[in-house]
């Protein structure tokens, strides 16, 4: 946490379909709006085949990505939250694009799931509608996929992220904007597929009050007032009589809908159909639609990190509860961590000393979680659960090096798993693997008793562990351990003396 928070903070959402950003003043807590951008990029159109982003897209949404740079380029970096969605998940070059974007923005940009884009979307609807004890049914409708969220208050209790969404459906079933009935039918079709395991958990029954929190929603209740087909956001007969309208004609132009922005027009069949196959399969009469989404969500979620409330933590905690973590023995490890740190200073890491303590004490915490799955080679298991799971808060980046530094935590140390991460993990996680390693060393008896004043220097490939006199001589498994340690860590360019 810094010591003062930011007087802006800002955050941006890479969609499949829009880019947005919000950037908003911070007073004792507080937040205004400043300014708001938003550019329709279309991200998903840019998929191949293959799922590879063309070089035409990444060149228009680096475009967009310069102008909105020029806004927050110079904001502290803990006063920023850039997240990608969908397309980013599934491109199989998004690194490449992701390296790019990141210089255009001078931040990182994190890569989130589907369910964490969920919980964030209801994040920022929840906030932007204020207390509610109902229970709510939020939707959003972007790009490359569609999130169901059921919850009441501020707290999400069902998440769901289906791969659809309005770029996706318009290119697969209308084409360079051709419509034809059959070609709704089958995106309708198409929708309901996908809805169809889900269906049951989404039921009218679950549920009070329907929530669209999107363009695409916002954009169909502001088409069906204008018609005059609904006069309280988007209902089911107002939606009928839009989807007979759109099956009136054979291309999008031909549509006559003047209060459509006219860059929504070429996505706006395949929302509709995704829309129209939620209300059919969920028994929804009516939908209400809210201002908040994504971007509002990262911007609370933000808030947490700056005063001391970060999700992430509150996910761990859950995740060693969940898989019976051995809090006292986790607790001594920290402990020691603490120690090695302190040695080391807050200049041995630099500007990212915060997020190396944050990272360490997680991996602390969630280094055993494997032991529930399989007692042998359990830090793979931990490491995979890490990496796989739905986390929430966590950012695909954030648990790809979690999961590295739980996996790396004992027996051989492989460099190589480190060269992959984004700078500066890519050297930082190494060393803080190495800090992990000898504080999980140091406690593999599990007793209670505290460890001695032990001192440690670590100067590049060199770590030296100095205890008091006499200690190791009468602690011969520890001895024993660390001439092990240190034949792993030789294998991997170190060397480790004590004395």
């Amino acid at each position: 946490m810094p010591k003062k928070p930011p007087e802006i903070v800002a955050a941006v959402d890479l969609g499949s379909n829009s880019f947005h950003m919000i950037v908003c003043s911070l007073t004792e807590g507080n937040l205004q709006t400043l300014d708001r951008l938003k550019e329709m990029v279309r991200l998903a159109s840019g998929l191949d085949k293959r799922n590879y982003l063309d070089a035409k897209t990444q060149e228009r949404a680096l475009g967009c990505l310069e102008r909105f740079g020029q806004r927050i380029r110079n904001f502290p970096p803990e006063s920023v939250r850039i997240v990608g969605t969908s397309t980013l998940r599934t491109a199989k070059n998004s690194q490449q694009f992701l390296d790019k974007a990141e210089k255009a923005l001078n931040h990182p940009i994190h890569v989130i799931s589907g369910i964490e884009e969920a919980r964030l979307i209801y994040q920022g609807v929840a906030h932007s509608l204020g207390s509610n004890a109902n229970l709510r049914l939020v939707m959003d409708i972007g790009g490359g996929s569609t999130e169901y969220i059921i919850g009441s208050g501020d707290t999400p209790r069902v998440k769901e992220s289906l791969r659809m969404g309005c770029v996706q459906a318009s290119n697969a079933f209308f084409k360079d904007g051709k419509l034809s009935k059959s070609a709704f039918t089958q995106a309708t079709l198409f929708a309901e597929q996908r809805l169809e395991p889900v269906q049951i958990q989404f039921q009218r029954s679950n549920w009070d009050e329907a929530i669209g929190a999107s363009g695409s929603l916002r954009s169909i209740a502001k088409v069906l007032e204008a018609k005059n087909w609904s006069n309280n956001g988007i209902t089911r007969e107002g939606l009928e009589q839009l989807v007979a309208h759109i099956n009136q004609y054979t291309h999008v132009d031909e549509l006559n809908l003047p209060d459509l922005d006219p860059e929504r027009l070429p996505v706006f069949p395949g929302g509709v159909a995704i829309v129209y196959a939620t209300f059919k399969s969920l028994g929804i009469e009516q939908m209400t639609v809210s201002d908040g989404a994504l971007r509002e969500g990262l911007i609370y979620d933000l808030l947490g990190r700056l005063y001391d409330d970060d999700i992430r933590s509150a996910t761990v905690q859950a995740l060693a509860e969940r898989y019976h973590v051995d809090n006292s023995h986790a607790a001594r490890i920290k402990q020691t961590i603490s120690h090695i740190l302190s040695q080391l200073g807050e200049s041995f890491f630099g500007d990212n000393h915060e997020h190396v303590v944050q990272f360490l004490n997680w991996a602390a915490d969630l280094h055993e979680i494997g032991h529930d799955i399989a007692h042998s080679q359990y830090h793979k298991h931990s490491a995979y659960v890490i990496e796989n799971g739905d986390f929430a808060g966590f950012s695909r980046q954030d648990q790809i090096l979690l999961s590295t530094i739980v996996k790396s935590h004992r027996r051989k140390f492989s460099v190589s798993r480190f060269t992959e991460l984004p700078a500066p993990w890519d050297v930082d996680a190494l060393k803080l693997t190495i800090i992990l390693r000898l504080s999980v060393l140091l406690h593999r008896n599990r007793q209670e008793h505290e460890l001695p004043d032990f001192k440690i220097a670590l100067v590049k490939t060199k770590i030296r562990l100095q205890f008091p006199d006499h200690w190791l001589a009468q602690a011969a498994l520890t001895r024993a351990d660390l001439i092990q340690e240190a034949d792993y860590l030789r294998a991997a360019g170190f060397k480790l003396e004590f004395a």
